[in-house]
């Protein structure tokens, strides 16, 4: 891998860490809003299958979390394609991951999951990461089309 791959490899990382902070965090805070459980042999057991309240949080948490993992398992994939073609495939459904994680974080923050400072921080990271995939995929299709 380049020193670049490297550098967005790491970025990725560090991002798909990041979601996973953050579902973890999201899931713990909706937890502990409203117990709607009892402890029984030193485990809960909810009084619901599955507590109203996590549905929503628990839903969106989860696409998030696939969708910004997803970004580095891509790009990984990406840096061992077979061709340009593949490359450039691999780096456009990163891309779409990307970009789909910003729609999830924007949900998280509308329905009052993440404050403003939440948001701003973690929706830059993407943001970020768009970018840089957006002229990643603009380079390839260069490449491609000069052939």
């Amino acid at each position: 891998m380049s020193e670049l791959g490297d550098k967005i490899q790491s970025k990725c990382l560090a991002f798909g860490d990041r979601i996973i902070k953050l579902n973890d965090y999201l899931l713990k805070q909706a937890a502990n809003a409203k117990p709607r459980y009892t402890i029984v042999k030193g485990k809960r057991v909810y009084d619901k299958p599955i507590p109203v309240h996590l549905q929503a949080v628990s839903n969106l948490c989860n696409q998030l979390l696939r969708s910004g993992t997803s970004i580095g398992a891509n790009n990984a994939e990406a840096t061992n394609a077979i061709s340009d073609t593949d490359y450039r495939s691999k780096s456009f459904i990163a891309l779409k991951e990307a970009r789909e994680s910003l729609y999830w974080i924007q949900l998280l923050h509308r329905n009052g999951y993440i404050d403003d400072k939440q948001f701003e921080s973690i929706y830059g990271d993407c943001e970020e990461l768009v970018k840089i995939l957006v002229t990643r995929c603009k380079k390839m299709n260069e490449v491609i089309e000069k052939k």
